[in-house]
Parts: structure tokens; sequence; C-alpha cells
């Protein structure tokens, strides 16, 4: 049982400012303001690349786009301070303009949906800024799986914002009951097997090939289970407004993830109306934008890749062996 709960904490391999101006993480170029060290000499560091259209784009192209969504999902590689740093910047930027409807995030578990409505009404009713160390303490934050330093700032703009917060994640109680139980998503949005087999496929890649096959329909039910909750913590947005979600690049995939399940929830939802923007780490030997879309079938992975540079270059299998 430990080793499955030490599977099961594994995700797929995967005081920060939000003054930051339109032209800091800029393109094309190297830039000063990443605080990741590797590979800031990539020619893809800082520049956004657009799926869609299929070429690099400016930021207020970006933020323009996206202020006719409905749904903004804002992806992640956990450890790596400039991904939290641009979606301080995003978030703060709609918050400004009044545009969020509300905040959810990965990080938060269901169970602390009660910690997040005390905060929130406390927040209302005293219009004082909670400081981070006190965000921290009221919510019992999981410093250990998750740097408050990357997610405190998000939770206390979001606050200061007046959007609601929502817990996005499954309890460890439920990942359990989902991982022994295959009937736990009989409800949920079937997906065709040639989906089903690319999930058993990254599942594989991401555990370094060290997860027994068997394993493998558990996993996927996990990781589907946790998009499900993620998308159901996102609310209908107003009229001319964001529902928002902070979580890995793997949930929040067009193709695979969160996007499915929203458009599953809701029958008048279109695909372009959820913004999909991965902050991703650009790699040594590969320059073509298109290629970090991973794509494997018709639906892009994500709408938008933002690059950044490295944080570390440590081989995650070589460490597990």
């Amino acid at each position: 049982m430990v080793l499955i709960n030490r599977i099961l904490s594994l995700s797929f391999i995967c005081s920060i400012s939000c003054l930051i101006s339109l032209t800091s993480f800029g393109q094309p170029g190297i830039d000063s303001s990443f605080e990741s060290t590797l590979l800031t000499d990539h020619k893809l560091v800082g520049k956004i690349w657009s799926s869609r259209s299929q070429s690099f784009i400016e930021i207020e192209e970006f933020l323009s786009y996206s202020e006719n969504a409905s749904y903004l999902l804002l992806g992640e590689k956990h450890d790596n301070p400039d991904h939290h740093t641009l979606q301080l910047y995003i978030l703060n930027y709609f918050l400004e303009r009044e545009k969020v409807s509300n905040v959810s995030l990965e990080m938060l578990e269901s169970d602390d949906q009660v910690r997040l409505n005390a905060l929130q009404e406390n927040s209302n009713q005293n219009s004082i800024s909670i400081s981070l160390a006190s965000l921290n303490e009221e919510l019992d934050w999981d410093d250990e799986g998750w740097d408050w330093g990357f997610y405190g700032p998000l939770i206390q703009a979001a606050l200061q914002g007046g959007a609601p917060l929502s817990a996005g994640n499954i309890t460890t109680e439920t990942m359990q009951q989902v991982y022994g139980d295959s009937n736990t998503l009989d409800g949920a949005l079937q997906f065709d097997n040639h989906i089903v087999d690319k999930l058993n496929q990254d599942i594989d890649e991401s555990h370094c090939g060290l997860l027994p096959e068997s394993q493998f329909p558990s996993m996927v039910r996990v990781q589907r289970a946790r998009d499900v909750s993620l998308a159901s913590s996102l609310h209908l947005p107003a009229a001319e407004k964001l529902s928002v979600l902070i979580a890995g690049n793997y949930h929040i995939r067009q193709d695979l993830g969160v996007p499915n399940y929203l458009m599953g929830q809701n029958s008048q939802l279109e695909r372009q109306q959820i913004v999909a923007i991965s902050f991703m780490e650009v790699s040594e030997d590969i320059n073509d934008p298109a290629e970090y879309l991973q794509q494997f079938n018709d639906v892009a992975a994500f709408d938008f890749i933002w690059f950044t540079p490295a944080v570390s270059n440590e081989d995650y299998c070589a460490s597990l062996l």
C-alpha cells in the first residue's frame, strides 16, 4: 500500500513580483527577468507560439484573444518559478479589469474548500489584505507538496481581486477509492480507444517504465478523476468574464484533459471558448515550436505555448532507478 500511495502521489513528471511589464518576458531574445538559468539562450525562450495560427504572437495578442473566451487554463511545470510569475501576471491583468469569474487550483483538494470559503468571507467582510504567512496558516498549506512561494501570491491576488476561489483536486481518500474501483468513472465522459491508448502510453513514460502494466487502468482512472474534479470546480462564468484554472500542463491539454470534461458538462460550450496556455521549458535539441505540442490527433494539446528557460536538467527517471 505504501508503494501505491507513493505512485498515486506522483503527477505526470512535470517573494514573486506581479509588477511585470509587457516587455519583461517579451520575444525574441534572452531576458534577465527569468529566474530559471538553464538554456536561457535557446531561440524559443520568451516567445509565445499560437497553435491556432501556427505562428509566434505578441503578449498583447494573447491577452486580447483570451478576453473573448469563457475559460482560461494556465498550465505549468510545477517547480519552475517563471511559470508562476507569468501566471500571476496574466491573473492580475484580468483581475484588474474585473474579468475573472473564479479561480480554481489543482494544488487544493476538495476538502480545503471550507477553509477557502472562510477566508473569502473574512476578506469580503473586512476588506483587509491578508498576509501570505497568514494565508499559509489558515489554509494549512501542504508546503512539502507545493511551494508556497509559487502559489501563495496567486491565492492572495484572487482574494484581493474579489474572485471566488475553488479547490480543484480530489482528496487522497477519493484518489485511493478511484484507484481501486473500476466503476468510479462510469458516468464520466468516455474516450475513444486511441485516446485511452495515449493515456496509457503517457502513464508508462511518466513513471519511467517502472509501473506494472496491470496498474495502467487504475492510474488512468486517477488522472481522469482529477480532470473531472478540476472541470467541475470551474464555475460557469458570467457574461464577458473568465473562469481560470491553474494546473499542471498535462491537465490543461485540449486533447486529453480538462477541456473535454468542460464540454461534456455543457453541450453548448465550444472548444474555442476554452483557451489553454502551456508555460513550457525549452529542450536543448528542439527548436521547432510545433514539436512541443506532442500532437497525436487533430486536436492541438495547447492553444498557446509560452517558452521559458529550464529550472533543472535532472534526469527524473535516473533518480528513481
